[in-house]
């Protein structure tokens, strides 16, 4: 007598091979050109960092990873083309902070940052220098702090766009002192950089990443560095904190994501890669040269990082009553 698979028996089967075929391609991962898209412009510090990882990643993995410029609407423009890209590990976001920053930027997004991408890493921190024109009327933070509550909303600041990091960054800094200026967005961190330097705007909160060669060059005034503590790269330049405003902390940030149905191994295998990146002598100094600190974390840390930046950036866009585009 003839026996027949049951239902059951062909869907443990169908199963077991799709998990096979699965491992096998992970296993595989990459065997071909792997395109890391970076949704803002060409200078800025996610396509610094993503370039710097791509080129080590090229010589690790044997295989071409490219970078892929696709600037626009704070980053959602690229970010829905890697939303909306086949989940083979083939093609991965490179954003920084205003990843988290753009929930509370956006009435509505084209994806769901927290449903349509997976956390994979994140790729290194860079604290903000808060720079000025070296021609400028500012010496310091509190020549700036004291025209500005002289002559409330007749200062202007720099970003790289409405709701970008730098955007956020400026106006954590205007609530911690109590001033209100004027914001003047960019296309991105470069052009934001070039008109503070003519002293069009009064300051830019610069991803010391993006600012550095100016800074080396005597090109800009340093006012205040943002992290907690002086950054190794240029340890010349106290903090905003070390200037009598206490408790002042906050660092930009990039990470890379991939499609929501991207598979385990594979952004196991890409977490794995990169934390070890981190570790080689030649990456480690190419980032400190960069003045980013590479921070390898596993991918529920990264998980929750990401979560935890959301709320914060969130609160700054409410406290700055910016309203939702």
């Amino acid at each position: 007598m003839r026996h027949f698979p049951s239902a059951v028996g062909r869907l443990l089967f169908l199963l077991s091979c799709f998990i096979f075929s699965a491992t096998i391609h992970a296993q595989n991962y990459p065997d071909k050109l792997v395109k890391m898209v970076v949704p803002l412009t060409p200078g800025s510090g996610a396509d610094i960092a993503g370039r710097l990882l791509s080129k080590h990643l090229t010589e690790v993995w044997k295989q071409s990873v490219v970078i892929e410029n696709r600037p626009g609407a704070g980053g959602v423009i690229g970010t829905g083309v890697v939303v909306n890209a086949d989940p083979d590990g083939y093609t991965l976001l490179v954003q920084s902070a205003s990843y988290a920053a753009n929930p509370a930027i956006y009435k509505k997004l084209p994806y769901d940052p927290l449903k349509s991408l997976r956390d994979v890493n994140i790729l290194g921190m860079t604290p903000y220098v808060m720079v000025t024109s070296i021609d400028g009327p500012y010496k310091t933070i509190q020549d700036l702090v004291t025209a500005a509550k002289a002559k409330p909303g007749d200062i202007t600041f720099a970003s790289a766009g409405v709701g970008s990091s730098t955007h956020l960054a400026a106006e954590y800094f205007n609530q911690s002192v109590g001033i209100k200026l004027i914001h003047v967005p960019y296309k991105g961190s470069p052009e934001a950089i070039q008109d503070t330097m003519q002293g069009r705007t009064a300051f830019y909160m610069a991803p010391l990443d993006t600012a550095i060669g100016q800074l080396k060059g005597g090109k800009l005034r340093v006012l205040g560095v943002t992290s907690k503590t002086r950054s190794d790269a240029i340890p010349e330049y106290s903090t905003i904190a070390e200037q009598g405003f206490a408790n002042f902390d906050i660092s930009l940030w990039f990470g890379l994501w991939a499609p929501m149905a991207t598979s385990n191994n594979i952004i196991q295998k890409i977490n794995n890669s990169i934390n070890q990146a981190m570790q080689d002598p030649e990456i480690k100094a190419a980032y400190a040269k960069a003045g980013i600190q590479a921070t390898p974390m596993s991918t529920d840390e990264v998980a929750k990082f990401v979560r935890a930046e959301m709320m914060k950036y969130g609160k700054i866009a409410k406290d700055a009553n910016i309203e939702p585009q």
